[in-house]
């Protein structure tokens, strides 16, 4: 008996050494963005259930505006003398406790955020919390991602997840621009009948400030001001008479509609700490008034800049114009420009702009964007000429700019990295990702862009491009995505890239409602029955560009597939990418059909093929469907019934029809009724005789 209690005391002792060894095995962390200091020693044997429950209660505690409590495995301290900076932080895990130390309740906040991805990264392996040594620090000051909503809204609780999201990404200020979709108590025939109250704003507004976002209004103003002059209401204000794009910057009542519109969105968002006026893109005449455009556009400056300061708000105003009045912008855009060259253009031009340096406003900051090529040296030339005179200077970078479908060039990772780099090594305070809505993608397709922002704005360069995009999935989706077996992304961009006008002719897809009768000006050219082959001879190379893109976009929808069975979270975003691929897809198979109905060697072939081609349209309308639906879920689809589209000056997709699919697919719905009206594929008589 006493044997017996033996040998089952010795299997006791196997299976509980055997679990200790399964809790305590290593795993595979990765913190985005990038801590500045890390060093990993070994495995910790403390409890990560425990931990996640500190971790929940802290970021709880916070969020409620409470003091952040330690616990006995957890030791929480504010250490102002030891020279952290504001939103620093140290995180020691040992065999047995944490120990978090920041100069501020932010730096504490961050590093409740580190904890807290280490412990989902611990509890997703089934892994033990490592002994790790982290010492982190933001490199710019100021990371804020502007949200552009001018053309539609996300369902409310989209926003809120967001903020969410983009506090775990270390994310500190949102730039929102609202245009109309702010119910405006002061200009009330402003506000589109979708626009949000400011209560409603307000209350979004909290959400985020309990999590350490500040969120600063953009209300367009000079130009961009279309949501405002299309109205008859305010025709009177325009500097031209027959444009809704301008304000006159001498109409005193001007003044009188911008700061009404300041004053609401100020109140929608009353922790704003930036009030940022626009003012891009933009030439103005005052309706004759024999001033220059500069003189114009700085007289307008120096009254919203003074609004800002009696407000206590520092402005953020775009530079283009000042730069391209003075004549020295097109240095910033052109990469073969030698310093002695970028020299020589500003010793011509500077001047232009040094006659009235004076009236440039010091409180105001200037944004230099640039989102193509923020590495030349003309771009860094006119920060220097800023910084030079006192003017405090910021840049802009985007994650998405006029693509179509989605974001390209890698979620424009060069551009972000060099941009924030840039910002780094000139002590910059911080630094904005645009979003502009302009052509509309879905939202969930910026998340990779974002996350790429948030990495080199607080971390610097600590990461190869592979390994950043590769952390990205890990966050995102779970450490089962972090192979490159699911890697997709940047396979798609190619396909996305020739699909936008792969069904047209030498036209392009935001132009065709400025073009007399697109169906028959634009819209691909049919095979001509009466020509056999020649229509796939003329399109030789698009036909081979369709066959590359057919087979990429196969190889991504396996690989998406395959990362919705594997994903432990997100698998929506892989449901929007999914759409995309598809309606991809839905370009390269008609151009291929086309090509097989032209190259058909009988009569029964060619009318196979156009069968095919005529059942395009139900396809096509099940593929819509089914993109809607999963587009719905979070976003409204369409504009109010009663939405009034202004005169569309810079050709925005999302700005030219009321209904979602009639300004994103406008092409196919023209591509499918000319397959069904185009007589080119009627055929009779003997094909062998044509």
């Amino acid at each position: 008996m006493r044997l017996f209690s033996k040998f089952n005391l010795l299997i006791v002792l196997l299976i509980l050494s055997s679990c200790s060894t399964a809790s305590y095995q290593e795993g595979d962390f990765r913190i985005l963005p990038s801590p500045a200091f890390l060093e990993i020693t070994g495995t910790s044997s403390l409890s990560v259930s425990e931990i996640e429950d500190f971790v929940n209660q802290a970021k709880s505690d916070f969020i409620a505006g409470k003091s952040l409590a330690g616990t006995d495995a957890v030791t929480l301290s504010l250490d102002t003398g030891g020279g952290l900076i504001p939103e620093a932080y140290t995180l020691e895990i040992s065999g047995e406790h944490i120990d978090i130390k920041a100069a501020s309740k932010g730096g504490l906040w961050y590093a409740v955020i580190t904890l807290g991805q280490l412990v989902r990264d611990a509890l997703d392996q089934e892994a033990a919390l490592p002994m790790i040594s982290i010492k982190d620090e933001p490199a710019l000051n100021y990371r804020a991602v502007q949200l552009d909503i001018k053309h539609h809204l996300e369902k409310k609780e989209y926003y809120y997840e967001l903020m969410d999201r983009l506090a775990e990404m270390k994310i500190n200020g949102v730039i929102l621009e609202v245009e109309d979709k702010l119910a405006f108590e002061k200009q009330p025939k402003i506000g589109s009948s979708d626009a949000w109250s400011i209560a409603e704003w307000k209350k979004l507004s909290e959400y985020a400030m309990a999590r350490n976002i500040r969120i600063s209004p953009l209300v367009q103003g000079l130009g961009h001001a279309s949501f405002i002059l299309k109205h008859e209401e305010y025709k009177d204000l325009r500097d031209d008479p027959a444009s809704d794009w301008a304000f006159n910057p001498l109409n005193e009542r001007t003044y009188e509609v911008q700061f009404d519109l300041y004053s609401d969105a100020l109140e929608a968002f009353p922790y704003a700490q930036y009030l940022h006026v626009g003012g891009d893109e933009v030439h103005t005449t005052g309706r004759g008034s024999g001033k220059s455009a500069l003189e114009l556009q700085l007289i307008w400056l120096n009254r919203v800049s003074d609004y800002a300061e009696e407000h206590k708000l520092t402005p953020i105003f775009w530079d283009d114009m000042p730069l391209k009045n003075a004549g020295v912008y097109e240095s910033i855009f052109n990469r073969n420009l030698s310093e002695a060259q970028v020299d020589s253009i500003w010793r011509v031009n500077g001047p232009n702009l040094n006659k009235y340096v004076d009236m440039f406003p010091k409180n105001c900051v200037y944004m230099r964007w640039n989102y193509d090529m923020p590495e030349t040296k003309g771009n860094n030339r006119a920060m220097q000429w800023f910084t030079d005179h006192g003017f405090q200077v910021m840049g802009a970078t985007a994650g998405q700019t006029r693509w179509n479908l989605m974001p390209l060039e890698e979620s424009n990772t060069a551009n972000i990295r060099d941009f924030a780099l840039i910002s780094i090594d000139n002590k910059a305070d911080g630094l904005l990702l645009t979003l502009w809505d302009d052509d509309s993608p879905h939202f969930e397709l910026y998340g990779r862009g974002i996350a790429i922002f948030a990495e080199y704005t607080w971390a610097g360069q600590k990461r190869s491009t592979e390994e950043l995009h590769a952390a990205y999935r890990h966050r995102t989706f779970g450490p089962e995505l972090v192979s490159q077996d699911f890697s997709f992304i940047n396979d798609l961009e190619s396909p996305v890239a020739f699909w936008k006008n792969a069904l047209l002719d030498d036209k392009d897809r935001n132009q065709l409602r400025g073009i007399d009768n697109p169906m028959q000006n634009a819209v691909l050219t049919l095979p001509e029955a009466s020509a056999p082959g020649e229509w796939t001879e003329r399109n030789k190379s698009k036909l081979d560009k369709a066959k590359e893109s057919q087979l990429m976009v196969d190889s991504v929808l396996y690989k998406i597939s395959e990362s919705k069975k594997s994903a432990l979270r997100n698998t929506y975003t892989l449901e929007v990418y999914e759409q995309v691929a598809k309606v991809a897809q839905f370009t390269n198979k008609s151009l291929l059909l086309l090509a097989e109905w032209d190259v058909a060697k009988t009569a029964e072939e060619r009318e196979t093929a156009k069968e095919k081609l005529l059942n395009l349209e139900d396809e096509w309308k099940a593929q819509l469907t089914e993109l809607e639906g999963v587009y719905g879920k979070t976003r409204a689809l369409d504009k109010p019934a009663d939405y009034i589209l202004d005169q569309d000056h810079h050709v925005h997709l999302a700005n030219q029809a009321i209904k979602f699919s009639d300004w994103q697919f406008y092409v196919e719905e023209l591509f499918i009724q000319k397959i069904k009206e185009g007589n080119s594929l009627e055929m009779t008589g003997d094909l062998d005789n044509k």
